[in-house]
């Protein structure tokens, strides 16, 4: 059989016992996703493998640079993709992508071992001076409480892009003018 006839067979060997899987994305033609590990968790990876195109007398690509993948450590993704490509050594011309699924999912938690199972915390700033009288009354300005009826009054003022109305301001020009119309007038 040709490489190509045995990775077609593959998977339809894939998609029979992974049917139903949520886990399981057929990502392309040759690419395959599987999710191991409780989805939001950060013991939880996306494991992706693709076929290069003689596989499998080739070695396949197991990738872990998804998005979903963020949070694993750079060394436990090394560990991963490491003891993976160990298992696949031996299988080589053999259809191995269920067996590497299979080796994660069992292994998983060997795997993650040196994965934190919490977002590591941000360093807490150490104070090393004391607050000075200023610093102190900064943090403890806030802004002045409005009442109901004090933003209601000031919604009434404002039109709907929250702009005061074309002339809210005519009044008091035109009696300014009036009023210094009559003082010239005197002069």
């Amino acid at each position: 059989m040709t490489a190509k006839e045995l990775q077609e067979e593959e998977v339809e060997v894939l998609t029979s016992i992974y049917d139903g899987d949520e886990c399981f994305k057929i990502a392309s033609e040759t690419s395959f996703q599987y999710k191991i590990g409780e989805d939001g968790s950060y013991k939880s990876f996306l494991l992706e493998i693709s076929w290069p195109e003689n596989y499998p007398e080739e070695l396949p690509n197991i990738k872990l640079d998804t998005f979903y993948n963020k949070h694993l450590l750079e060394d436990v993704k090394k560990k991963i993709i490491a003891r993976l490509l160990e298992e696949a050594e031996p299988l080589l011309e053999t259809a191995m992508t269920y067996t590497l699924i299979e080796c994660a999912k069992e292994n998983a938690e060997d795997l993650l071992i040196d994965q934190p199972s919490a977002p590591p915390q941000a360093a807490k700033e150490i104070k090393t001076e004391e607050e000075t009288p200023e610093q102190s009354s900064k943090k403890k300005e806030k802004k002045e409480q409005l009442t109901k009826a004090q933003k209601r009054r000031m919604f009434d003022k404002l039109d709907n892009r929250g702009e005061k109305p074309r002339g809210y301001d005519w009044v008091d020009v035109v009696k300014h003018l009036s009023q210094t119309g009559k003082q010239k007038e005197e002069s």
